[in-house]
């Protein structure tokens, strides 16, 4: 099937070698298509994903704008009533699967890249037609909230960081409303030869606070590297200590998503809430259950 696709995509249609790739939580069906001269990455969907994928690829031509290190856009269209995408492929692999093996000081400097990308990812404001991040976040959280409270898995503590919430969301009035990958991890980060090669996977974009971004290193990447958690905060501020209201913000989008995951994961990935929740009880513990507002593992 795949090679009849590419047979009538005219610009890989003299392909020498498709390589399925199975890697990844995306619904989409990936394969890297090796041409004459280069490699490009196909990524097929379901035509109904259509205008979604549209303002995906969109957001990759405008990440061309600001010099972001990731898949450039070449093509997008319909074939047999399939959607695809092709765009440059990023060579190297997985920073979750890499950077165990690297020194801390290598693990650090791909962080720092990692936040300096980040940064110019933040560039780009949201479209006018955005409501404000405090009105979208403290509904959707109050939508996790009420089905945590009516759900069979408690969290230990929950009351303790109820109150948390409750004493810091006014933090999120007047924050800015900015482009968000909303995903960005070790998982879907790119190195090479011990280097930042780039970022991947902009399908689950959003708009909001640009340190909403940083709950992720709570959730995923600093177990797999403290040092890169570090460097990527610092790469971010231009290795300037970020202060108080940073933290207080980290930590109040962390607090939020101690409900949200639970609620997700019942509903999306039920078989993995016993993971879900070793992630979740890992980062309060780093917090003392919000006691403090800089996690014990960020020592610079």
């Amino acid at each position: 099937m795949i090679e009849t696709l590419t047979n009538q995509i005219p610009l890989i249609s003299n392909c020498k070698e498709i390589i399925q790739i199975k890697k990844g939580a995306s619904s989409d069906e990936k394969y890297l298509i090796n041409l004459e001269n280069k490699k490009v990455l196909l990524r097929v969907f379901n035509h109904d994903e259509l205008n979604s994928k549209k303002m995906e690829y969109s957001i990759l031509e405008k990440m061309q704008d600001y010099n972001v290190t990731c898949s450039q856009p070449i093509s997008i269209g319909t074939v047999n009533n399939q959607g695809y995408i092709i765009t440059t492929y990023i060579e190297g692999k997985d920073a979750e699967d890499e950077l165990p093996q690297y020194s801390d000081q290598e693990q650090f400097n791909i962080g720092i890249e990692a936040g300096k990308e980040l940064r110019k990812m933040h560039q780009y404001t949201a479209p006018n037609h955005v409501t404000s991040w405090y009105l979208r976040k403290k509904e959707k959280h109050k939508k996790y909230l009420d089905a945590y409270l009516t759900c069979e898995i408690k969290i230990k503590n929950d009351k303790k960081i109820m109150d948390f919430i409750e004493e810091n969301i006014h933090l999120m009035k007047q924050r800015p409303n900015i482009f968000q990958h909303d995903d960005f991890h070790v998982g879907n980060i790119i190195v090479n030869n011990k280097k930042f090669a780039g970022v991947i996977d902009f399908n689950r974009y959003d708009w909001g606070d640009p340190i909403h971004e940083f709950l992720k290193i709570g959730i995923f990447s600093r177990k797999v590297s403290i040092p890169f958690s570090i460097g990527q905060i610092r790469g971010y501020y231009n290795n300037i200590e970020p202060d108080e209201y940073f933290w207080r913000l980290y930590s109040l989008y962390l607090a939020m998503c101690v409900f949200s995951t639970v609620i997700w994961t019942i509903k999306t990935i039920p078989d993995d809430i016993n993971d879900m929740l070793d992630k979740v009880y890992m980062f309060l513990e780093d917090h003392d259950y919000f006691s403090r507002i800089k996690p014990k593992w960020y020592t610079f």
